[in-house]
């Protein structure tokens, strides 16, 4: 064999291994979920019903997976019409002008067995910062149609006003009538493609 046909082997070979899985968010068993305090002593849950994701990876490992995200702000729902409105307004996320909440991963490191560090640019409102994620790899398991599924758990917390969404109120007692720190409850199912 030539050695010219054998290096193009190779490179065959190599390519095969290293082909990254796609896989994409099963919608119907995932949620991006959110909690909020408010008044300084109740705490108010939210997700949004409108999102997509997707994951490229090199193995089942999953570090350095390529990780995105895209959630439509008018989507948001925290059970009170009144409420959602007014998060829809200037006053928090202006959905005229700010539609989507994305975030693109930037590392995925293993910490410990099914535990991960999740980095990456989440932007919002016009801002975007990099954020550290706590991520539980809960595994693989086919269904009972033959789809290879994976599952994340995301619990973390960033401060609404590193993204400009500014707006409270004094309470008379003290304090303010909505906390700045927002709890990310998030679970994420995906199929490979």
């Amino acid at each position: 064999m030539p050695i010219g046909s054998f290096n193009l082997l190779q490179k065959q070979q190599i390519k095969k291994l290293m082909a990254t899985t796609k896989w994409a968010i099963d919608p119907t068993h995932s949620e991006i979920g959110f909690k909020v305090k408010h008044m300084m002593f109740t705490t108010i849950s939210g997700k949004f019903s409108k999102f997509d994701a997707s994951i490229e990876s090199e193995d089942n490992n999953f570090e350095n997976a390529k990780i995105e995200f895209t959630g439509a702000i008018d989507s948001i729902s925290t059970g009170n019409a009144d409420r959602d409105t007014h998060l829809l307004s200037p006053d928090f996320f202006d959905a005229p002008q700010f539609p989507e909440i994305k975030f693109k991963a930037t590392s995925f490191t293993k910490i410990n067995e099914g535990e991960y560090e999740l980095v990456g640019d989440l932007s919002m409102h016009g801002v975007t910062k990099s954020v550290k994620l706590a991520t539980e790899f809960s595994g693989l398991m086919s269904d009972p149609w033959g789809n290879t599924k994976l599952a994340f758990s995301i619990e973390s917390k960033i401060n609404r006003k590193d993204w400009g969404l500014n707006w409270n109120s004094a309470l008379e007692t003290g304090g303010v009538l909505v906390g700045e720190e927002v709890r990310l409850n998030i679970e994420l199912q995906f199929v490979k493609l």
